[in-house]
């Protein structure tokens, strides 16, 4: 009995669930009294005297913009020299899509020298073209987090600079000859020894 009287019970409480969410979704935001008063739509299309519209227009919110940045602002372009000296830094924002699209800026942008991905990593190389010291972009899909997990402005000016200089410094600790010995000396190692443990 308590099986059939469950069968028959849930549709209609779906069915009720299913008619709130479209009720929620379709009625207006304010109720009653709350809300500013529009010129019926009647009205509108009649052209009203310009009173009704002067008061149509004082009820409804004026909207400011929070930044209000200038058009020549927001369409500027800046010139980057990747051959040069030119690094961008991605600033990643927690829940904003800052994931995917610093995986699109190593993944998939079209330049002369691709970023050099390795299947299974997560860091790619973005070496300047002509070039496999220096790098274009810092981010966390070249660099790592060099500067820690989602550094914020302030950690990135005052990180990046020293971080840059580390990575440019890295290759000159040993010299061609020193390295090769070094190479072949941890390959002759057995193999319970790693580069990590010791």
């Amino acid at each position: 009995m308590d099986e059939r009287f469950n069968r028959w019970l849930l549709p209609p409480l779906l069915a009720l669930l299913f008619l709130l969410i479209v009720y929620q979704y379709v009625s207006p935001a304010c109720p009653g009294a709350a809300c500013p008063r529009r010129p019926p739509a009647s009205a509108a299309r009649r052209g009203g005297d310009a009173a009704d519209e002067e008061e149509a227009a004082a009820a409804l919110p004026r909207l400011s913009p929070k930044f209000p940045f200038a058009r020549g602002e927001l369409c500027r372009r800046v010139r980057f020299d990747m051959r040069g000296r030119d690094v961008i830094v991605f600033l990643h924002i927690q829940k904003t899509g800052g994931t995917t699209f610093g995986r699109h800026l190593v993944r998939n942008i079209r330049l002369e020298q691709p970023c050099y991905c390795r299947a299974g990593q997560k860091k790619c190389a973005c070496h300047r073209p002509g070039g496999d010291k220096d790098t274009w972009l810092f981010s966390r899909f070249s660099t790592g987090w060099s500067c820690g997990l989602h550094a914020d402005w302030t950690e990135l000016t005052s990180c990046v600079p020293a971080a840059m200089e580390r990575r440019a410094r890295v290759g000159l600790l040993l010299g061609p000859g020193k390295k090769i010995f070094s190479v072949l000396k941890w390959e002759s190692c057995p193999r319970a020894v790693s580069p990590h443990t010791g």
